[in-house]
């Protein structure tokens, strides 16, 4: 987990056919970043191979301030998605940016991609073995070019740490946001979505906006009864509870659940809890029984258990790295 509040110097490797939604994403979402007193946290800039103009997807060339150079000191590499190219085409990349992205790597730099950057930095070696993830559509294709590593095409993005990887385009604000979250925490990571206008966090995977042949009516939805249970987060909510809030039998509305988000209404529930939990710790004094008991975890036992499942530390450990400069929070978003 880091916490450096100093300047995080952020490269964007931008290659020809480059996605224009994904190139703009991390200037804009790590650019609205600061601290209370309005301080940047994050200075992101652009290369390309050689410094030269690349063309884009959305009809502009993109001409850079900076050769591949800029990879030798950037703290943090992102690579947005490409609609064609090599990387594309047959799973290969030039040898001089695959050397760079290893030395970024090798050298401590994280490493990022939105949507079909992925498969740039697969080809370059650094997600064999490892879990990772790309836009639903590319799937198959990734799988066939790269077998070596562990897709997961349902979900919106995959931290691993020193590499992570997100859907497509949209998710690359969700990763973008957490990396944010996980730097500085959720206060300065929800100004951030704010000024963005955007979400927080977005519940379930990509696997809710995968085509399907009969498209959901709001009649059948489950998002009322998502909100009902939302506020009611601190008391035990059976799935039986949840199934007649929405009028519907357990197993339509499990089926309607997953669908609309991408989870079961018990994980979904467990996501809900532990982001609510890291709010508390942040924003506030409780103890961690106190916040075992407003989240619905019910034991200390149990909110240690999932909170280090899915946030990867104690919760007192969290909380000492997050209310060092504690930041009011009006409310949980």
């Amino acid at each position: 987990m880091r916490n450096n509040r100093a300047m995080h110097r952020i490269a964007v490797l931008a290659l020809d056919d480059v996605v224009g939604l994904d190139l703009g994403t991390p200037a804009q979402v790590f650019g609205t970043a600061r601290t209370g007193d309005l301080t940047p946290l994050y200075r992101v800039e652009v290369c390309t191979p050689g410094a030269r103009p690349i063309r884009s997807t959305a009809g502009f060339q993109v001409v850079p301030d900076h050769g591949l150079e800029l990879l030798d000191s950037a703290n943090t590499v992102i690579v947005p998605g490409i609609h064609d190219g090599p990387p594309l085409t047959d799973g290969t990349l030039d040898a001089s940016v695959a050397a760079a992205l290893r030395a970024a790597h090798d050298r401590g730099a994280r490493i990022m991609s939105i949507c079909t950057g992925a498969f740039v930095l697969a080809a370059a070696g650094l997600l064999d073995g490892r879990r990772a993830t790309t836009h639903w559509a590319y799937a198959d294709r990734f799988r066939r070019f790269h077998p070596h590593v562990d897709l997961d095409p349902d979900v919106l993005f995959v931290d691993g740490g020193d590499v992570l990887t997100s859907a497509g385009v949209a998710a690359g604000i969700d990763l973008c946001l957490h990396v944010i979250r996980t730097d500085h925490g959720s206060a300065v990571a929800n100004r951030s979505a704010r000024r963005c206008v955007v979400p927080p966090w977005r519940e379930g995977g990509q696997s809710q906006y995968i085509e399907r042949p009969v498209p959901r009516t709001a009649e059948t939805g489950t998002a009322a009864t998502r909100e009902w249970a939302r506020q009611r987060l601190h008391e035990p909510v059976a799935l039986r509870e949840l199934a007649a809030h929405a009028r519907m039998s357990v197993r339509t509305f499990t089926r309607h659940f997953r669908s609309e988000t991408g989870l079961s209404p018990a994980q979904w529930l467990l996501q809900q809890r532990t982001e609510h939990a890291r709010l508390l710790l942040e924003t506030t004094d409780l103890t961690v029984d106190q916040i075992a008991r407003h989240a619905g975890f019910g034991t200390t036992a149990a909110l240690r258990q999932h909170f280090h499942s899915r946030v990867g530390v104690a919760p007192t450990a969290y909380r000492r790295t997050f209310r060092r400069t504690p930041e009011p929070v009006a409310s949980r978003p």
